[in-house]
């Protein structure tokens, strides 16, 4: 049953689902939390609302329902907004959000049936249809595969193959072959930017193997709680630290949607930091952006001789704004103060070709710290546990780091919003905190950890088992949406995750520190040690992926680039000696030089302590 919390201005309406009629005592205390909004009968709710889809549990939700749940009020199952707007209105997310001309009984009520698994008969076709970016290489390996296990793969596989393949997962465009003007390049850029720290690696412990780089850091003093599972005394211990460093970009996502694509950009690197060896701590972050002229004011003549162009998504000063918002937003909720980045703004209008940040980068980065003894990695063994901490599945991020691979708009619009995740800071606050549990207990019993990001549980998963090989039970994923299908509910990029393999029998410990921090905990698979990669549903009967790591990631083909050197020569720089004083105001206003602080200035920068 749902039943609706609002004032005489009806406004603002609180649809909350429970599985049981509520008390005059319950009902009491969710008047309180609403703000003394009463009960009001649907029937007279005769207004448009935007809301969230009724196979979208908002991250509001999650939090709200938990709230209620400590204040006493077990029942409730969903506590959704809804806000008045009109009938016209057309600004909002619509892949978590629709307008409702009527609020009733069934607003939450799902129908779709789940698509069935699917046996790919045409590889290259289902490629240029969901957007794979898989290459004509790629294409003729997964054909060769096909005939190799006999049978047909499926829609997980190939879906599956081009996530962990992708650019963005494994850089197969930075590990290609380049051959510029007919000469083969000795080296791939990937080699090339690993060769500083080959001829120098000075403190460097950890670096192009992990989630982070780890250089060694000082003995320090760490104040933590004798026990992370139990109310414990703190207590000050020497340890040897190493210092993580991580960076990475989000451009896509940040083209398409900037305030989420920018917050799960910061939010995927915070992960990438917890995720360093055994696992590590976030410190702090750092954001850099580059846009084409945002064209905010009349007074950058460097702006005016070059007409702005219509664009795709948004705008370039919407990005700018949006995407420092969804930056500042996570940092904010989730406790890391964003002490430091940069803005570069840029065009160039020659020979009738205007070039730019047309593709914008956002970069996040940032530091933090972990134990010495706790910086590498430890191998599986069979009958080891795989893990998953965190939120629910949701058909959010589907394909994300394929698309990422490709240019902006180069698919439907339809699969491009698909592909971007929707953040979920509180959430990941809390799996952060259980981590940290580990971290800081005088036995870490944690064999291994990866993040979640793009290609969701595929990409998190098979790296997790790439050495030895594992069996996930695709039961015990937790599913948000019960409209998923199979390749949906472990290819979506739902935010707020990590995957980590623990010891069977050190698992107890790390149920009861999750448990205190409240972070959702599942146990989804075992270390099998034969090599393979499977999911399956005992329940169903199902088995969307099952295929050995050497066919999945292990000798798919290298990218071949060719290219020509071409020369353009620019007309060099004129100017006039006596207007220095003009031109130097003229730079001052050059986003990358003058005052940054409208994008800065949103981020708590304390909010950690200690910076």
């Amino acid at each position: 049953m749902i039943i609706f919390f609002g004032d005489n201005t009806r406004n603002k309406i609180f649809a909350v689902q429970s599985n049981k009629v509520l008390t005059a005592q319950d009902i009491d205390k969710l008047i309180w939390v609403f703000g003394e909004k009463s009960i009001i009968n649907s029937k007279k709710i005769n207004h448009t609302y935007l809301g969230p889809r009724a196979a979208m549990i908002t991250p509001w939700s999650t939090n709200a329902v938990e709230i209620c749940q400590n204040m006493g009020v077990n029942s409730l199952i969903r506590i959704e907004e809804f806000n008045k707007v009109d009938l016209e209105f057309s600004d909002f997310d619509y892949m978590v959000y629709e307008k409702f001309e009527k609020l009733h009984q069934d607003i939450f009520s799902v129908e779709i049936k789940p698509k069935k698994i699917l046996a790919i008969e045409d590889i290259e076709n289902y490629n240029l249809q969901e957007g794979l970016s898989l290459n004509s290489e790629e294409i003729v390996y997964l054909n060769n595969i096909s005939k190799k296990i006999g049978r047909k793969l499926t829609d997980s596989e190939v879906f599956g193959f081009s996530q962990v393949n992708s650019e963005h997962c494994r850089h197969k465009i930075f590990n290609g072959k380049f051959i510029i003007d007919g000469e083969e390049k000795k080296s791939s850029l990937f080699k090339l930017i690993k060769e500083t720290s080959k001829k120098n690696p000075n403190s460097i412990v950890s670096a192009y193997k992990d989630n982070v780089a780890f250089i060694e850091g000082p003995s320090i003093n760490l104040f933590s709680p004798e026990r992370s599972d139990i109310a414990d005394y703190y207590k000050i211990k020497e340890v040897k630290s190493v210092i993580s460093i991580k960076a990475e970009t989000h451009n896509f996502p940040t083209t398409v949607e900037p305030f989420n694509g920018a917050a799960t950009g910061s939010g995927g690197e915070i992960r990438d930091r917890l995720a360093g060896g055994k696992g590590s701590l976030p410190l702090a972050g750092t954001a850099v952006y580059m846009t084409p002229y945002p064209r905010n004011s009349n007074e950058k003549l460097w702006e005016e001789n070059i007409q702005a162009r219509k664009w795709l998504y948004q705008s370039p000063i919407d990005i700018l704004i949006k995407a420092s918002n969804g930056a500042s937003d996570f940092g904010n909720k989730f406790g890391q103060p964003l002490i430091t980045g940069s803005v570069l703004t840029f065009e160039h209008e020659e020979f009738n070709k205007t070039i730019g940040f047309d593709k914008v980068i956002m970069q996040a980065g940032g530091i933090g710290f972990g134990l010495s003894n706790q910086a590498i990695k430890e191998t599986p063994s069979e009958g080891d546990k795989i893990v998953v901490l965190g939120g629910d599945n949701y058909r959010i991020g589907m394909g994300g780091a394929a698309v990422s691979s490709a240019d902006t708009g180069e698919f439907s619009k339809g699969i491009e919003l698909n592909a971007v995740q929707r953040s979920n800071p509180e959430m990941q606050k809390r799996v952060a905190n259980a981590i940290r549990g580990m971290v800081e207990s005088n036995n870490n019993s944690i064999v291994s950890i990866h993040d979640h990001g793009a290609g969701g549980h595929l990409n998190c998963l098979s790296e997790l088992v790439e050495e030895v090989g594992g069996e996930i039970n695709l039961d015990m994923l937790p599913v948000g949406d019960p409209t998923l299908s199979d390749k949906e509910i472990i290819g979506n990029e739902s935010q707020e995750r990590m995957g980590l393999i623990i010891d069977s029998r050190d698992l107890n410990l790390l149920n009861k520190i999750a448990e205190r921090e409240r972070a959702p905990i599942y146990e989804v698979g075992t270390i099998t040690n034969n090599k393979r990669f499977t999911i399956k549903s005992k329940s169903k009967g199902n088995t969307p992926l099952d295929l050995s790591l050497d066919n999945f990631f292990g000798s798919s083909p290298q990218t071949v680039m060719k290219d020509n050197k071409k020369t353009i020569n620019y007309s060099s720089i004129s100017y006039d000696n006596t207007k220095t004083k003009y031109y130097l105001k003229k730079v001052f206003k050059l986003e990358a030089v003058g005052c940054k602080d409208w994008l800065t200035n949103k981020v708590d920068r304390c909010v950690g302590g200690k910076v």
